[in-house]
């Protein structure tokens, strides 16, 4: 695990937040916090931090000055450390940290390959299967899949949702366009409402049971810090939405879980590391699962969900929140993940 040296402290950084996806509030709430734990004067910090915003058009905003990417980079120094705040979109796709990358900017966070993949729930199902993890039984809809075959594409879903279905968008984020249904009837509204945000729709076998979420900070090729799985519980009626996320009157979380037994949280600690290695993550990120029970409140084998290569970074965010119970400071937490970044990335 990285230290904290006199490597930091002559850091100059860059806290890249905003951005056009549905996240982007959210991102620019991260950004701050980030830049305000960074700024903290106690010697160890980076000797400059430096905000840039990506505005709702896709321009760059820096001293006030809106202009593209290219020219707001110029501006920074290429020793700068890129600090991405970023949630969603291109974002969190690869498409800025392909960029970064392309012009040797070093950046926190995952490299393109982990960021894409992730971002792409159709891909990331693909390599947890492949490395043993278990998924969701779950049917991909895109526009043209919709309008030619409709019908033996609800029949597919049919036959694995016994217990309600979720619809959420393929490359979205923050459970933005998301929904839980009891039945069959309502999906094909569901479908077209993702569908009408422009991306595909995964349609998954809804899992009755705990939500619950771990965070891990390390190196791709090194050592890992697995932290304490979260368990979330949502209000009464509700599931882990935009508002419950992000809303002081959301959801619940518990850090160690609450509800699931020891060798549950074990077993999710060790799928996490897993489903990280896999998909080739960075830096840092936040696994989220499901853990179903059984008419007898028994547990099953933790179903993965997703992994967010950029986890959010606010009052009500989780990987901070897990970060807290392992004794690290919200502005220990971004001096660690700085300090990931400043090592270099992983061949």
């Amino acid at each position: 695990m990285t230290q904290v040296g006199e490597r930091t402290a002559s850091t100059l950084v860059c806290v890249l937040a905003g951005g056009t996806s549905s996240e982007r509030e959210i991102s620019l709430a991260s950004g701050a916090a980030i830049a305000r734990a960074l700024r903290a004067d106690d010697g160890r910090g980076p000797q400059r931090v430096l905000e840039v915003e990506i505005a709702a058009d896709g321009r760059w905003v820096f001293e006030g000055r809106a202009q593209d990417a290219v020219q707001t980079l110029a501006q920074i120094p290429p020793a700068a450390v890129w600090f991405l705040g970023l949630h969603g979109g291109a974002g969190e796709d690869g498409t800025i940290q392909g960029l970064l990358q392309s012009l040797g900017r070093r950046h926190t966070g995952s490299g393109v390959g982990a960021s894409a993949l992730c971002m792409n729930k159709t891909w990331a199902r693909a390599v947890f299967a492949n490395a043993g993890l278990a998924v969701a039984p779950a049917v991909v809809v895109d526009a043209r899949a919709w309008s030619e075959r409709g019908d033996e594409l609800l029949e597919r879903a049919a036959t694995f949702g016994t217990s309600g279905f979720a619809v959420k968008p393929a490359c979205g984020g923050s459970s933005v366009a998301t929904f839980l249904l009891p039945d069959a009837v309502g999906l094909p509204a569901a479908i077209e409402r993702v569908l009408a945000t422009g991306d595909a729709a995964l349609v998954e076998a809804r899992i009755v049971g705990t939500e619950a979420t771990c965070g891990i900070l390390g190196r791709a090729r090194g050592e890992l810090r697995v932290l304490t799985p979260v368990e979330i519980v949502p209000k009464d009626g509700r599931f882990f939405d935009y508002e419950e996320k992000y809303s002081a009157q959301g959801a619940a979380e518990f850090c160690p879980p609450r509800s699931l037994t020891p060798s549950t949280t074990e077993r999710i600690r060790a799928l996490a590391e897993r489903a990280f290695r896999a998909a080739g993550c960075d830096g840092h990120a936040r696994i989220d699962f499901m853990v179903p029970r059984d008419t007898a409140g028994r547990e099953g084998e933790p179903i993965v969900l997703e992994i967010n290569t950029l986890p959010g970074m606010t009052d009500r965010s989780l990987l901070p929140l897990a970060a807290r119970e392992a004794g690290i400071s919200f502005r220990e937490l971004c001096l660690v993940i700085l300090g990931f970044a400043l090592e270099g990335r992983d061949a």
